[in-house]
């Protein structure tokens, strides 16, 4: 019974927080998204070119990279942030430039963990694509520049999946943000790790209305694309 006057409480406290406008959650919810955008980004902006240049192409260590990339979709966020760690800290290789605890070094974190399963997703879905159609193109006089054009225009619902994916997988993580940004209040703070610290001090009213505004954030990012794909499914502009 105190469960659900907790959880009520929670989802009450939230749209309090909410509505109120509370600067700190805020200012909490802003660098989620600033930091978890800003991975999902970076990530599509280099994911997608190479996991459509390995699902095109044939070359030696193609399979020892697809096969990195599918251990990267799976590598645990703790690793991730064990690893960044060690590069960024103090005495690390990249400790000069003073990025640990930082939401930079987040970005970082969470890049690597996006990483993967955008290319992931981009190869699989050029390889889902009929095997003939670069080969009628060609046929048919298209240039090779033409013929990616055309492959990634009918790959882009796979696309947008590798975004819902990408920001999804990052926004809700939690080990990798905690371990190199330190959750330092107003400086590294994201609902994820302001959720485990809530947790940790008894506070699950506010826990819990953290955690729905993250999952209304979550919602929205990807109600909203999946809105789009659906329009483009149904041709319209």
């Amino acid at each position: 019974m105190e469960g659900i006057v907790n959880v009520l409480t929670g989802v009450a406290e939230a749209f309090r927080l909410l509505f109120s406008a509370d600067s700190e959650i805020f200012e909490i919810a802003i660098l989620s998204l600033k930091v978890s955008g800003a991975a999902t980004i970076i990530s599509i902006v280099t994911g997608i070119p190479l996991g459509f240049f390995l699902a095109i192409s044939n070359f030696s260590g193609k399979n020892l990279l697809v096969s990195l990339v599918n251990l990267g979709m799976s590598l645990p966020p703790v690793v991730v942030g064990l690893f960044v760690s060690l590069l960024l800290w103090r005495s690390g290789p990249l400790g000069m430039l003073g990025l640990m605890y930082t939401p930079t070094a987040m970005v970082i974190a969470q890049v690597i963990i996006a990483f993967p399963l955008v290319v992931g997703l981009t190869f699989s879905t050029i390889g889902s694509l009929n095997p003939k159609l670069p080969l009628q193109l060609l046929s048919l006089g298209a240039s090779r520049w033409q013929v990616n054009f055309i492959l990634l225009k009918e790959a882009k619902m796979g696309f947008l999946a590798a975004v819902m994916v990408g920001f999804g997988r990052v926004v809700a993580e939690v080990g990798a943000s905690m371990m190199v940004g330190g959750n330092i209040k107003g400086h590294t703070r994201v609902l994820t790790t302001a959720t485990v610290m809530e947790v940790g001090k008894g506070n699950f009213e506010i826990a819990i209305a953290l955690s729905i505004v993250l999952l209304l954030i979550a919602y929205a990012m990807i109600a909203g694309l999946t809105y789009f794909q659906n329009l483009k499914n149904r041709g319209q502009p």
